[in-house]
């Protein structure tokens, strides 16, 4: 009964990640930029400046400084008290926010699909180096979260959370983001997958996620229809979400137009968290998600 268990999990798992791409994911780790001071020591060397055994620095020596790390081979040569400084080792915190109101479902390939598969390649570098990983859904507030996972063994956790969450109804960004900074679980890595295509606008909803807590990453996903919309004619648009319609004339100019201020609403997007020291990242759901992962994220510095 356990082994079929366990195979059926890991068949999950494999109807998001292929295990060829998983194999090449063990040779990866999340990277911080930032300082980040987790709650618990844990199994990864973080920059922050502590007691461990591996060496990283000398400092003056300061009245009321623990004798036991002056350098006393230095204070030998030069006459001077210097401390030896180690890298301490911590937990780093990894949170994926993911997107699935309902405008996830559009476009094919899907932006759901695209979202999920991204989610758990992410979720799989994380739990394999033993960070702890918390995974939120959103749509209007968070729909579901799987929080403070750490180890391999919560692989089959996460694949089953991403697997069943369904994509519908409407997205209230700054009110997940909300619930998100009222319930996390200390300091690290956030990243938020989403077409960030809200009506209510994204700056209320990064705001709360923008700051010293988080090292910020947006990865917006948008379909290849709506960047290259292959539309003509007299058409009835129905927003998915709420239902809103518009009736419009799918002209070239109009479709020239369209594509113009997709541009510039991306482009807003990126210089909006550029600004406030988040990385941002645009991705089409009809590209590979391997490609993304093991090529454009390692060159942002999001893996290692």
């Amino acid at each position: 009964m356990k082994s079929a268990k366990a195979t059926a999990s890991k068949k999950r798992l494999t109807d998001l990640l292929d295990p060829k791409f998983m194999s090449r994911l063990d040779s990866l780790d999340i990277l911080s930029r930032k300082i980040l001071q987790g709650k618990l020591q844990g199994e990864r060397r973080s920059k922050r400046r502590g007691q461990s055994v591996e060496f990283a620095d000398h400092r003056p020596y300061v009245a009321g400084d623990d004798l036991r790390f002056v350098d006393w081979n230095i204070y030998g040569r030069l006459d001077q008290l210097f401390l030896k400084l180690y890298l301490e080792e911590q937990d780093l915190t990894v949170h994926i926010l993911a997107d699935v109101s309902a405008s996830m479902s559009m476009g094919e390939p899907s932006k759901e699909r695209f979202i999920k598969k991204l989610a758990a390649a992410l979720g799989y570098v994380s739990l394999v180096n033993n960070n702890r990983v918390t995974i939120s859904l959103f749509a209007d507030g968070l729909r579901g979260q799987l929080a403070n996972m750490r180890g391999r063994n919560y692989l089959h956790n996460m694949a089953d959370v991403l697997l069943t969450a369904g994509c519908d109804g409407l997205s209230s960004f700054e009110s997940a983001c909300r619930q998100v900074v009222a319930g996390r679980i200390g300091t690290g890595v956030m990243i938020v997958l989403s077409d960030f295509l809200f009506k209510e606008g994204y700056d209320a909803g990064l705001r709360r996620l923008i700051g010293r807590q988080y090292d910020l990453y947006v990865i917006q996903v948008l379909a290849a229809q709506e960047l290259e919309p292959d539309l003509a004619g007299e058409l009835k648009l129905i927003d998915i979400e709420d239902t809103d319609a518009a009736e419009v004339t799918i002209s070239a100019a109009l479709s020239k137009y369209y594509k113009k201020n997709v541009a510039a609403y991306c482009n807003e997007l990126k210089n909006f968290c550029t600004q406030r020291g988040a990385v941002y990242a645009l991705a089409n759901a009809a590209d590979s998600v391997e490609s993304l992962v093991l090529n454009y994220l390692r060159r942002i510095r999001l893996l290692r």
